[in-house]
């Protein structure tokens, strides 16, 4: 049963009257009718705790908005029961034109947060509407930072979907605090370095009190989350802020191994340029960049990987597994040869299969290979 026919035949039952149905239907003739007729309570809610002006608010309605605000007896910051008020629900149905009506009055607190603590700034940061994030920054009493029961701020929240003129808009006050973390540590630059967002990268790293190298829960840092997701551009520009490369994440997987193992080169290349990087170091598997790359056919890779010295094409994992033996199990032929055509190649490696076990499984993902497990001392 849709709103309208549940109206009509629950009103009663919900608390519904009929100022509450002409604002929900934007009537603005019935609104002013009703208001001449007897002497409505204006405050009135139903049963989840809504007034008339809140339902005009939430559904778009703003010649019934302007009707009610006229009224002496108004509060125009009533909250529902889910803390919900018409300020909240304009800012996150995206009705500019209401939110300003509503942010002209003193009596309305443009902090006011729900349930879950979402603010009307935090709704509108969301939502991507530059223009109410706008009208609400240019209230001198509203709070930027204000994070919700999961830690996100409005920036952060902009950060997260991209919206950079939203973001843009925030980092101009001086009062935002660009490293705000969210419940699982994730900051507004970890956000937008894992969905490559340059334009929002810059924004943020052009702030002198943005920590570059914060890791999140999972040991992540925004320097991981680029190399992971392969954005060239914003990994260059994180190493000029002294993230450290070889920082692991909870798996002990760094940003070159994340890179090799998801076949990006041209990240593998601008992780290699970089003093200090480790570029043999071992998950918590006991498998490298190359034991990675070669398992999953990045044939690329594997031949930037071997072109250093300090790369070892032997390296065991905790069962025994050699890059050798990853290639050769997922049918990986021509990195078996790059493999082998290394001069410090040990071949007593090669006896963990035998030729009779040689044969492809090529597929999406590398399939286990039989081993021989070797216990480390």
């Amino acid at each position: 049963m849709d709103f309208s026919r549940r109206f009509l035949c629950e009103g009663d039952n919900l608390g519904y009257t009929g100022l509450h149905g002409a604002a929900y239907f934007g009537c603005v003739e019935i609104t002013v009718a009703l208001l001449k007729m007897k002497e409505w309570d204006v405050q009135a809610t139903d049963l989840h705790g809504n007034t008339a002006l809140t339902w005009a608010a939430r559904m778009g309605h703003e010649g019934v908005v302007k009707i009610l605000l006229e009224r002496n007896d108004i509060n125009p910051d009533t909250a529902n029961r889910r803390g919900q008020t018409p300020l909240s629900w304009a800012a996150r149905e995206k009705y500019e034109g209401i939110m300003r009506i509503l942010l002209q009055r003193n009596d309305v607190n443009p902090n006011t947060a729900d349930i879950y603590r979402d603010t009307p700034l935090l709704w509108a940061a969301r939502g991507g509407n530059e223009g109410i994030v706008r009208a609400l920054l240019e209230r001198n009493d509203v709070n930027p930072n204000t994070a919700n029961i999961y830690g996100n701020t409005p920036l952060s929240c902009a950060a997260e979907h991209g919206y950079e003129g939203i973001v843009r808009l925030l980092l101009e006050r001086s009062d935002v605090n660009p490293n705000t973390a969210s419940r699982w540590g994730r900051t507004p630059l970890s956000w937008a370095a894992e969905s490559g967002y340059e334009g929002i990268v810059r924004l943020l790293l052009e702030r002198s009190d943005t920590s570059p190298d914060t890791a999140d829960s999972w040991g992540r840092t925004p320097l991981l989350w680029a190399s992971r997701g392969g954005y060239n551009r914003v990994l260059s520009m994180l190493p000029g802020q002294d993230a450290d490369p070889n920082t692991p994440d909870e798996d002990g997987q760094t940003a070159l191994l994340w890179a090799a193992r998801k076949g990006h080169e041209g990240v593998v290349r601008i992780l290699l340029e970089r003093n200090g990087v480790n570029r043999d170091t071992a998950d918590r598997q006991g498998r490298t960049p190359l034991s990675w790359a070669a398992g999953y056919g990045q044939e690329g890779i594997v031949r930037i990987l071997l072109e250093r010295n300090d790369v070892n094409p032997s390296t065991v994992d905790e069962d025994g597994r050699t890059p050798l033996l990853w290639a050769k199990w997922n049918g990986h032929e021509r990195i078996a040869n790059l493999l082998q055509g290394r001069t410090d190649f040990v071949s007593s490696y090669r006896a963990i299969l035998q030729p009779t076990e040689l044969f492809s499984t090529k597929s999406s993902e590398p399939s286990e290979p039989p081993f021989k497990r070797i216990r480390r001392s």
